[in-house]
């Protein structure tokens, strides 16, 4: 057997590559500590959730590379990436992971703006004289 997980997780804007490592728990975005790489400590913490809820946080190191919007975006992206790949070590996490809701594909996203308007919802603000 392979001693490599992949998967891919997205959220938004942002496309997430996540290995699964066989090892200590270490969390690595884009060559740097996820501590150091997120500025919030609710960012490293949603990206923890799939391991935390499969009981694997002390099994696996987590390399991740992801581009493209946000912190929070990305975050989300990671957890989704690394769902997808626990389910590559071990399809019988699929019932747990898609309880907590972390393998469906979060569908929102920023709403266009349209012409005419300030926004896409916002008007322009309405002068009766």
């Amino acid at each position: 057997m392979t001693d490599r997980y992949y998967a891919t997780g997205k959220r938004k804007t942002s496309v997430a590559r996540c290995w699964l490592v066989p090892g200590s728990g270490k969390v690595t975005v884009n060559k740097r500590p996820a501590e150091q790489y997120f500025g919030r400590e609710t960012d490293t913490m949603v990206l923890r959730q799939p391991l935390a809820v499969t009981e694997t946080i002390d099994q696996f190191d987590v390399l991740a590379t992801v581009a493209g919007g946000g912190t929070s975006g990305q975050a989300g992206a990671i957890r989704h990436g690394i769902a997808r790949a626990l389910l590559t070590f071990n399809p019988e996490l699929r019932l747990a992971l898609k309880r907590a809701g972390f393998l469906t594909r979060d569908p929102r996203k920023k709403e266009r703006k349209k012409y005419g308007q300030r926004g896409a919802r916002a008007r322009f603000q309405y002068s009766k004289r």
